[in-house]
């Protein structure tokens, strides 16, 4: 079984010193920027921690490019203490391992 909280820290240490102008850069193996990709992100494991907590989904707020990495990290974290199904932690390192490859 995958294990999701490795792919976010993978992720966080692929994208931990990265600035705006890099956030800015078109992914390499997507249509759009690498900051879409990861909002996108950051808009999934939030959808899935609503479910996993059996609440309404919410749309994320974008404050800033530079503020994505925390964004992931508390998310993920929100998720890991929501006690998820293991399909549904399946889904969650998917999307995350998908965006670390697409970036």
């Amino acid at each position: 079984m995958p294990d999701f909280a490795a792919s976010i820290e993978r992720l966080l240490t692929q994208i931990h010193h990265w600035d705006e102008r890099r956030w800015r850069a078109s992914a390499p193996a997507a249509p759009v920027t690498r900051s879409q990709q990861v909002r996108d992100l950051v808009q999934h494991l939030a959808d899935l921690g609503a479910e996993a907590e059996k609440r309404p989904a919410r749309p994320v707020p974008h404050i800033h490019d530079l503020v994505l990495r925390d964004q992931l990290r508390v998310l993920a974290d929100d998720l890991l203490a929501a006690a998820p199904s293991a399909d549904l932690l399946d889904r969650a390192t998917t999307a995350v391992d998908e965006v670390r490859r697409k970036i």
